[in-house]
């Protein structure tokens, strides 16, 4: 069986400022979704953005697929804007 991996840790998961953001807003509105859309959607495009990365890396064989968070900085400011 594969090691477990700590989906709370930065280096593991690129989206867990989202996915705090969107239980957050679950918590404080009583689990009404509809309240919360804005930030499901922001995670759900965060989530495809980094995929698409890691997709790419795999493809080009850079190793680890998906970006440390350091790494991950770096993409993101030499971005104009936020891609989610």
């Amino acid at each position: 069986m594969p090691p477990q991996r700590n989906m709370r840790a930065a280096d593991v998961n690129p989206c867990l400022e989202e996915s705090a953001a969107s239980t957050n807003c679950m918590d404080s509105n009583g689990y009404q979704r509809d309240r919360c859309a804005s930030y499901f959607n922001k995670y759900k495009q965060c989530r495809k953005f980094w995929h698409t990365i890691m997709l790419k890396r795999r493809g080009d064989g850079v190793s680890p697929a998906m970006p440390t968070a350091e790494e991950r900085k770096q993409i993101l400011a030499s971005l104009d804007r936020l891609p989610y």
